[in-house]
């Protein structure tokens, strides 16, 4: 019964942080913000449930790992290091259940096309408005999460799959807001895409046949 609750309750928390609960203050606006993250972790632990693989443990690691990078996102390169290793925990659990397609391996050239694109529009902002300290820690990122969306794409995962790439969206709307131009509802489509992303990869556990090797479609 908890797994068909957990969903309406992560959106329901979702939605009243992302439209209803203040910024202010501080530690109330991060309570907020992790609530849902929160229930994803147990929606993740529940949905790998009885016999867990290697991919479940780095699955709730990363998410877990994403949990501390909402909490402290407020010190960016603190929350930016804890996003950054829950992406390589993602990444690790995705390669355990890689299935190499060659459809699927030639994602890393638009992947690839746009990570160089958009961290030159990323560079270029920073040294512009003299922030050349986050050029290092912003480029090694969208390393990460490029690489993250590329082993979730050759696990041929649906809800693996459209997590990763959701990630980007938000991720890459973000960096778009912080660095380069701001625009009004970037909040909004930041979070909703962040917690989809985050509920969809946790969901793709559900799909991992403890006897088999590879996450099912």
């Amino acid at each position: 019964m908890i797994l068909y609750r957990l969903p309406i309750l992560i959106f329901t928390t979702g939605i009243v942080y992302i439209f209803i609960s203040p910024s202010e203050p501080l530690a109330f606006s991060i309570f907020f913000k992790v609530i849902p993250m929160v229930l994803i972790l147990i929606y993740a632990f529940e949905k790998s449930l009885p016999k867990r693989k290697a991919v479940h443990y780095w699955i709730i690691g990363g998410i877990a790992f994403c949990l501390i990078g909402d909490a402290t996102l407020h010190w960016f390169l603190i929350g930016l290091a804890a996003f950054f290793v829950g992406h390589v925990f993602y990444t690790i659990g995705f390669l355990k259940e890689w299935r190499f397609s060659l459809s699927r391996g030639l994602s890393a050239i638009p992947l690839l096309l746009f990570a160089v694109w958009f961290g030159y529009q990323l560079v270029s902002s920073l040294q512009a408005d003299g922030e050349a300290a986050f050029i290092v820690p912003v480029i090694a990122y969208i390393g990460i999460i490029m690489l993250m969306a590329f082993t979730a794409i050759m696990t041929g995962n649906r809800w693996a799959i459209l997590g990763s790439l959701l990630f980007i969206i938000s991720d890459s709307i973000l960096a778009w807001n912080m660095f380069i131009t701001s625009f009004t509802g970037a909040h909004e489509v930041i979070m909703l895409t962040y917690y989809s992303a985050q509920f969809l990869i946790a969901h793709s556990l559900f799909t991992v046949d403890p006897t088999q090797k590879g996450m099912a479609w």
